[in-house]
């Protein structure tokens, strides 16, 4: 498998610079990036993809089996970064996309260097001393609703997870996200999301870490981002004047000053 086509690698930037890989969220692809690129593209080599079943991947590469862990879109990560032969790379990982880079910094720690967390999440559910914004109750119930009828799901959700009530069209365009994304595909990534527990896998983090959260964030609330923050040692935790769960697309210009600011103390 040509792994270039099968993850619609597209490489922008400096090529001589630091690469930077920009990993999409669920129900998301790599265009949720298009207003980050411009202000990494002058010093860093930016790499960008689509999960299989998102974007343009190729859908023909989907294993429910190899996708119902993260461990499988970390395992997609890794492919990407020794097919291009990236070393060194700072993984920026919008949501659940933190903690795949968080498994596969693991796995390849010659290949990824740094970790950008944006809006992340080591578990959905409440637990003993933990919040994570949601009770088994919820996700079972936010499962059946995007299992029965994934478009409707999408409209209704759209909204809610971006935030940002007052911009109508931030909401429109993740939901049509959400609605290009093939629906069987979807719905094996967001149990594999939804139900994940990666607490544990946070305390092996030994790369320069930065957690970026927003001020509200129905998806991720404040009490995560201190949780991550806390869990990784000697992580930098930056509060973002935005709300929502997409702060990349709601507020691009503090989203990329605060990595920018990262990278450039970098050794």
């Amino acid at each position: 498998m040509d792994i270039v086509r099968r993850n619609n690698v597209t490489v922008a930037g400096n090529p001589q610079g630091r690469p930077v890989v920009l990993a999409h969220g669920f129900g998301c692809d790599q265009n949720m990036w298009r207003l980050t690129v411009p202000a990494l593209a002058d010093d860093c080599r930016v790499v960008l993809f689509d999960y299989v079943g998102a974007g343009r991947s190729d859908v023909s590469a989907f294993s429910p089996d190899r996708y119902a862990s993260l461990d499988g879109y970390a395992r997609d990560v890794v492919e990407v970064c020794e097919a291009l032969d990236l070393q060194d790379a700072v993984f920026v990982g919008h949501s659940v996309s933190a903690m795949i880079g968080v498994l596969a910094a693991e796995v390849a720690p010659e290949r990824i260097g740094a970790l950008v967390m944006l809006a992340p999440s080591p578990r959905y559910i409440n637990d003993d001393g933990y919040r994570g914004g949601f009770t088994a109750e919820d996700i079972d119930e936010l499962l059946a609703s995007l299992e029965s009828n994934y478009l409707g799901w999408s409209a209704a959700m759209a909204p809610v997870i971006m935030g940002n009530a007052e911009r109508p069209e931030l909401g429109e365009e993740l939901k049509n996200s959400f609605c290009a994304t093939d629906p069987d595909m979807a719905r094996v990534f967001a149990r594999t999301t939804f139900l994940s527990d990666s607490r544990d896998d946070l305390k092996r983090v030994t790369v320069p870490t930065l957690v970026l959260e927003c001020t509200q964030d129905v998806i991720a609330p404040r009490e995560v981002g201190a949780f991550v923050h806390q869990a990784i040692p000697d992580s930098q935790l930056v509060t973002l004047d935005a709300t929502g769960h997409c702060p990349h697309l709601s507020a691009p210009e503090a989203t990329n000053q605060a990595i920018t600011a990262f990278l450039a103390d970098l050794p």
